[in-house]
């Protein structure tokens, strides 16, 4: 019969091997965010110009990001970059890159969604002003469009947090990282993976109620 003992588990142990992990997920997970965010305004704004040399490129981008399994796109960025410049990147930069340039697919699409639904009678306001397209866009759609989007984003951050673990797959050191090598040195693999699996759980669940306590506000404020 299966014995799992967590005792071992103790303030030091995270100290030394989970910590790190857990500040590394939580920086890839702001930095992919971050960047993600900014990088998919720019393809959706490509994709609602009606321009075909922005449209095309920018929905190519979207839809085959979005059709491959992420990992497959860490170990191809990981493995394929440092043959093409001829030196490695490391997994760090490397993973870092890759959620970036990974997650703008995603959020291009909720950005593009967050435009789409400020009523079009806003935009003919701001035209009939003598307001140009972008700042149309800079200071009337994107603003309330951001707004509606904070619940959705939140929600995609969470995601890409628990996608975090797959930098596994090329050595990077993140929490799940720091989970197994504890697991190793104590000799307690099992009892560390189901810790891994509760920490996970924790904070993906606290931040689905911060998610929700702020959609509750933005229904209010609409």
């Amino acid at each position: 019969m299966l014995s799992l003992d967590i005792g071992f588990y103790n303030w030091e142990l995270f100290t030394n091997y989970i910590l790190k992990g857990l500040l590394f997920s939580v920086q890839l997970t702001v930095i992919a965010t971050v960047g993600g965010i900014v990088v998919g305004t720019f393809l959706a704004l490509m994709r609602l110009s009606g321009k075909p040399a922005l449209v095309y490129p920018a929905t190519f981008y979207i839809n085959t990001m979005r059709s491959i399994p992420l990992v497959m796109v860490i170990l191809w960025f990981f493995l394929l970059i440092p043959m093409l410049i001829g030196r490695p990147i490391g997994a760090d930069l490397s993973a870092t890159i890759t959620f970036i340039a990974f997650e703008a697919a995603f959020f291009s699409e909720i950005v593009r969604a967050g435009i789409q639904s400020v009523p079009r009678g806003q935009v003919y306001a701001g035209e009939a002003l003598g307001m140009t397209y972008g700042q149309n866009m800079r200071l009337i759609v994107l603003p309330q469009a951001f707004r509606n989007m904070i619940p959705v984003f939140m929600t995609q951050t969470i995601i890409l947090f628990q996608d975090t673990s797959l930098v596994y797959a090329i050595g990077a050191y993140d929490l799940l990282k720091g989970f197994e090598i504890a697991g190793k040195n104590y000799g307690r693999p099992i009892e560390t993976y189901i810790l891994a699996a509760a920490t996970y759980f924790i904070i993906c669940f606290s931040l689905s109620k911060a998610v929700r306590a702020i959609q509750a506000k933005v229904a209010i404020i609409r």
